[in-house]
């Protein structure tokens, strides 16, 4: 990893690391609109590697892999914040399924299934689906969703909640109360959603393989992931308005 000078050889750890690159780029992509390619963040996330190898040797005992990734990621977050890569209709999908949920969970006292979220909505399961992969793209939770106004930038939130020693009010109220919650919600998820959440979040396998695992296309484990999201989100919102109140 070093020429014969002593100096990191970066030509080899461009090489050696180009699979990091390839897979915080796959892992991220599932979680946005079809009209983002992998190969561009793939592009920006080398440029992000190059960075993280130019400014390596300047910090004294750092992991290189866990910096690179800080680089890679937030070169490609860089990119994404310039492309408004969640359509306005895509937000709005999700509060309406989110909404749906709500009402169904406080009637039936459990978790809806995907007939009855698509009734309460008064479309056909096929247009939930739809809806579900519009929506693909939303993340579990950000502290402006508690706000009624629909003038968000929806990335601009997730960038500053990657920001370190940012005074985040959402992180505060995850140390404390909604950490429990969330970790309720997630046990209250029907069963293959909850598979479908660890093997994403904990085991960071893509939507193709978590697709071969469960027996379904990869479009379909972007619906189920969607579908997830928004119990989530239902669940969560109603424990952080408790919270803040």
């Amino acid at each position: 990893m070093y020429t014969s000078s002593g100096a990191i050889d970066k030509q080899q750890q461009l090489v050696t690391f180009a699979p990091l690159v390839k897979r915080i780029a796959h892992h991220m992509i599932a979680r946005l609109p079809g009209s983002v390619e992998a190969d561009d963040l793939i592009q920006v996330g080398m440029i992000g590697l190059m960075d993280a190898l130019n400014r390596y040797e300047e910090i004294p005992g750092a992991q290189f892999e866990t910096y690179a990734q800080q680089r890679i990621r937030g070169a490609m977050l860089d990119e994404l914040r310039q492309m408004d890569w969640l359509p306005r209709g895509a937000r709005r999908n999700m509060r309406q399924i989110e909404a749906a949920i709500n009402a169904l969970q406080q009637r039936l006292g459990r978790s809806p299934s995907e007939i009855e979220i698509a009734g309460e909505l008064g479309v056909p399961i096929a247009g939930y689906h739809q809806m579900l992969l519009d929506a693909r793209g939303a993340q579990l939770i950000h502290y402006e969703d508690f706000a009624d106004s629909d003038d968000d930038n929806f990335l601009e939130r997730n960038c500053a909640a990657d920001t370190p020693d940012s005074d985040d009010p959402l992180a505060n109220l995850l140390d404390s109360d909604l950490r429990q919650a969330l970790i309720s919600a997630i046990g209250s998820l029907p069963e293959r959603e909850k598979m479908l959440m660890g093997l994403y979040y904990e085991q960071e396998l893509n939507f193709k393989e978590i697709g071969a695992i469960l027996g379904v296309s990869e479009s379909r484990v972007c619906q189920i992931h969607s579908q997830a999201v928004a119990r989530l989100r239902a669940r969560l919102k109603e424990c952080a308005w408790t919270s803040i109140a």
